[in-house]
């Protein structure tokens, strides 16, 4: 064809990149739109109008999506597109034309990037479906044979263990929409934000997105919101134990969803969580899986562990990304074990496996994880603290190797594959507790429970050490979920010694109380006895002795037995009596802890204990990590645990009378203990301290800008540790996560006071300056539910059991000195869950006043008695804010944390 008037170049579309993106233009258009991602909608349309290919970039949908989920937690309804869908979120719609025009096109302008995610959104899957696949398909299937071949040994396909459900007939999409259309349910996504949407919303927006990586239903919560779900399906008989049901509905982790998704959506690579097992039925639709066995980290995937607290993190693409990009790469002998699953199949999914799924149409699925006799150990395993094991356990040797690559040409991988590549799993290079004698090169993997148990931290403290975030419950709840399986599950009892060995380092403390008891010639506690010994580590005995023999507390505090120093000397348990008094050999022989006032008769008294509060509050996780992990050196108290039963366990059966009782009881108590007199800390004592440690502005001392203030040593001592307790507070929060709201974690310094020195009980003297009042006292500082005893009475006449009358408080090992209404947060969230007049009858029994908390900024600024709560639950070494959130949904979408004080402390300020 010949060009006649119009020359070649002037056809060549001009390249507009160069003055599109100016200095950007030396980054990929990865990592532009990952910049994208980072800005506030109304700057991302800003920034649409700057340029032809800014205009191009800022109108992508994925962007418009990852906007729109970023957003405080909310219900979401799809308006046709997410840009539309942000934007009315916003409020400002209808003031803008902009979407209802037809967008701009530009020529000069390609992606390999963006064309890649458009494939992805439009794609269809019709032809990926597996139906020759090699997981086996098993008919008619026993649980006979189901135990000895599959579980906890490798997946397997059951038809037919759904077709007397009547969830095979009515969990279809156009019949759930007829009954459950204005049900509200959770949305799985990307996203730290917890977003819902009703069924009917839903609906519209499965038949009208055009996303790479779509929304689905992903609900633990169907049974609460639509109770009617649960009486349509039952668990298989295959699968008929799971001993998390030995918890309470509140306590015990996630574990059946619901789960609803269009084609393109589906489950990334994982590993189910505290290694548990899963089933899986379909009723609707097709899902393609694929499935990898423990230890085989997929192609494209990346296993971080975090080395202070064992917490995991994946780092994987998208189901539908895996399956286009990655998978064509793998060889025959690479390939994932694959099927593709039918309506009324059910799925079974090994502890520890790897599994991916994609949704190849729209499907509908219910699905249970569970934990029995087969997976009991893993599932322990899982939930001791250190990461070695948490590494080898997903990623098997790759975990120990110095070089861990993922095997794959450069030339085919993006840049942020290549960032993959590079990562590896970070494992310490120390094994000194492996029991073998092997090279970690001559290992070979096995997914053994013995294989794995020599890669945990044998001298890791179970109670002290930070726990993972990841893990499914917390530290207390593992304790009492192993307590209520031992009690409930006698039958199970040498495994359940041998999980919580694993779990909690038992033996080690078993070996411990034998040779206490020994030594102290007192009988060993047998599982039928009521009264046993009652065993607590790290009390310095003087603290205890104080309040027995100065206080009417002294009648509620367990019988002391002995108290002394145990410690390990060349692997065996090494003990000696100890009073509190003077300071043992063995410390200034096995230890360098300088945290000691000599020379005074109680040197390990409470003042070191502040000090070592003090240096604690400072730390970094690491040395936090190593300071409680490796102490071979441990206080002891033996006191005797009476008759009766604590709280914990009689919560669900008390009357509202005794619960009334035991508040009224709580409120005596605790005025009992905060009047005992204090230990004084006398200025030269205080400035031995402040030389000692070097304290200065900069570590977290007063602002001494407060002027007019005459506080005592102990004062000092006390807000210099909560003002170093403040300084890393929003990392901290950070880390702990949801389900506190990241929009509240990123206020929370503008909440905190400037000095804690402003908590202070000051009040005006006749000349008007400032005087201090009260401000320390002894608190317990961990009265909780199984920290309080209670004994049955007996009815008059007829011998009848009758109410439960508390009796004793335990565990006085947390004592301190600090201000009365740390006590009153533990008791008030755990033991009353929030009971405004339960928390009303404990103050009326009380009777002390915690008094108006002034500054002397402007004048007399009076603090808010739940401002100050508040604050020491931000502040507080434990998670209190996580359990906060986690009682109540409805904080979740608060806008303040003066929102939140006000419904969660709020009330106590009616009665200062």
């Amino acid at each position: 064809m010949e060009l006649d008037s119009v020359s070649q170049s002037e056809i060549v579309s001009k390249d507009r990149r160069p003055d599109g993106l100016g200095d950007f233009i030396v980054l990929p258009d990865e990592i532009v739109c990952s910049i994208l991602n980072l800005l506030s909608p109304p700057d991302v349309a800003r920034l649409a109008c700057a340029s032809s290919v800014m205009y191009i970039l800022c109108n992508e949908e994925p962007l418009w999506m990852n906007l729109c989920l970023s957003k405080e937690n909310r219900e979401l309804q799809y308006k046709g597109s997410w840009k539309r869908t942000t934007l009315h979120g916003l409020q400002v719609l209808d003031k803008c034309d902009d979407p209802c025009k037809k967008p701009l096109h530009f020529d000069g302008f390609n992606s390999l990037f963006l064309y890649k995610r458009f494939y992805r959104c439009y794609t269809r899957l019709d032809g990926f479906a597996f139906d020759q696949g090699n997981v086996e398909r098993k008919t008619d299937l026993s649980l006979e044979e189901f135990v000895q071949q599959y579980d906890a040994q490798k997946p397997v396909l059951v038809p037919g263990l759904a077709d007397t459900w009547e969830a095979r007939k009515t969990w279809t999409p156009e019949q759930m929409l007829s009954k459950y259309g204005d049900t509200s349910f959770r949305i799985s996504q990307r996203s730290s934000n917890k977003i819902a949407m009703k069924l009917k919303d839903y609906v519209f927006y499965m038949q009208e997105q055009h996303d790479e990586d779509p929304l689905y239903i992903f609900d633990d919560k169907f049974g609460e919101v639509s109770p009617d779900l649960l009486k349509d399906y039952s668990v298989p008989h295959l699968f008929p134990d799971d001993y998390f049901n030995v918890l309470d509905s509140d306590q015990r982790p996630p574990f059946r969803w619901l789960i609803i998704g269009p084609e393109r959506s589906g489950a990334s690579w994982h590993v189910d969580p505290a290694l548990t097992s899963a089933w899986n039925t379909l009723l609707c639709g097709r899902k393609r899986w694929a499935l990898y066995p423990p230890g085989r980290v997929p192609l494209g995937v990346t296993v971080h562990v975090n080395d202070e607290d064992g917490d995991v993190d994946i780092e994987t693409p998208t189901s539908l990304q895996w399956w286009l990009d990655f998978y064509p790469l793998l060889a025959d002998e690479d390939k994932p074990i694959e099927c593709t699953q039918l309506p009324g199949e059910t799925i079974y999914v090994p502890t520890g496996w790897w599994h991916c799924v994609l949704n190849l149409e729209p499907t509908i699925a219910v699905t249970q994880n569970y934990v029995n006799s087969k997976n009991f150990e893993f599932v322990c395993l899982d939930m001791a603290p250190g990461y070695q094991h948490k590494g080898v356990c997903r990623a098997g040797l790759l975990a120990l190797e110095d070089n861990a690559k993922i095997s794959m040409e450069e030339d085919n991988m993006s840049s942020s594959e290549l960032t993959q590549k590079k990562k590896k799993l970070k494992i310490d290079e120390h094994m000194d507790d492996l029991s073998f004698d092997k090279n970690v090169s001559d290992l070979e993997f096995s997914y053994d429970i013995n294989f794995l148990k020599m890669f945990l931290d044998k001298n890791r403290d179970h109670y002290n050490s930070l726990w993972s975030t990841s893990n499914c419950i917390g530290q207390r709840e593992l304790r009492d979920w192993l307590w209520k399986l031992w009690i409930g599950k006698p039958g199970l009892r040498d495994l359940i010694w041998k999980g919580a060995c694993i779990a909690l380092n038992t033996n080690k403390w078993s070996k411990c109380m034998e040779e206490l008891c020994s030594f102290h010639n007192i009988s060993l506690p047998a599982d039928e006895e009521n009264e046993q010994i009652l065993m607590e580590y790290g009390l310095h005995p003087y603290s205890l002795s104080s309040m027995t023999s100065e206080s009417g507390l002294k009648n509620h505090v367990p019988n002391i037995l002995a108290t002394g120093i145990v410690f390990l000397e060349n692997g065996s348990y090494k003990i000696m009596p100890w009073d509190g008094k003077g300071v043992p050999d063995v410390i200034t022989e096995h230890s360098t802890i300088d945290d000691i006032f000599p020379g005074t008769e109680y040197p390990f008294g409470i003042w070191s204990k502040k000090l070592f509060e003090y240096k604690k509050a400072g730390m970094p996780l690491e040395e936090l990590v190593s300071l409680g992990g490796h102490s071979n050196i441990w206080p002891y108290i033996i006191t005797k645990r009476c008759k009766g039963k604590i709280y914990a366990e009689l919560r669900d059966k008390l009357l509202e009378e005794d619960v009334s009782n035991l508040a009224s009881f709580l409120g005596k108590q605790l005025h009992d203990l905060h009047v005992l007199p204090v230990t004084p800390l006398n200025e030269l004592s205080y400035l031995h301290i402040e030389k000692k440690l070097e304290m200065g502005h900069d570590n977290g001392t007063m602002d001494n800008s407060i002027q007019n203030i005459n506080l005592s040593a102990a004062s000092k001592f006390f807000f210099t540790i909560l003002n170093r307790k403040k300084k890393d507070v929003s990392i901290r929060l950070t880390k702990w996560g949801s389900p506190i709201p990241s929009t509240l974690i990123e206020k929370v310094n503008e909440y905190l006071p400037k000095d804690f020195v402003e908590f202070h009980n000051l009040f005006k003297d006749e000349n008007g300056k400032f005087i201090e009042h009260n401000c320390c006292s002894w608190v317990h500082t961990d009265i909780m539910d199984d920290n309080i005893h209670l004994e049955q009475m007996k009815e008059s006449g007829n011998g009848k059991e009758g109410s439960w009358r508390p009796s004793y408080i335990y565990d006085f090992s947390n004592m301190s000195l600090g201000d009365p209404i740390l006590d009153i947060i533990p008791i008030h969230l755990d033991i009353f869950r929030g009971d405004v007049e339960l928390l009303k009858k404990l103050l009326d029994s009380y009777k002390l006043p915690f008094g108006k908390r002034c500054s002397s900024e402007d004048g007399c600024k009076v603090r808010r008695i739940s401002y100050l709560a508040m604050c020491y639950c931000m502040i507080h070494e434990e998670n209190i804010l996580g359990a906060i959130f986690g009682m109540s949904k409805e904080l979740r979408t608060a806008k303040s944390w003066e929102e939140v004080e006000e419904a969660v402390w709020g009330d106590l300020n009616k009665y200062f």
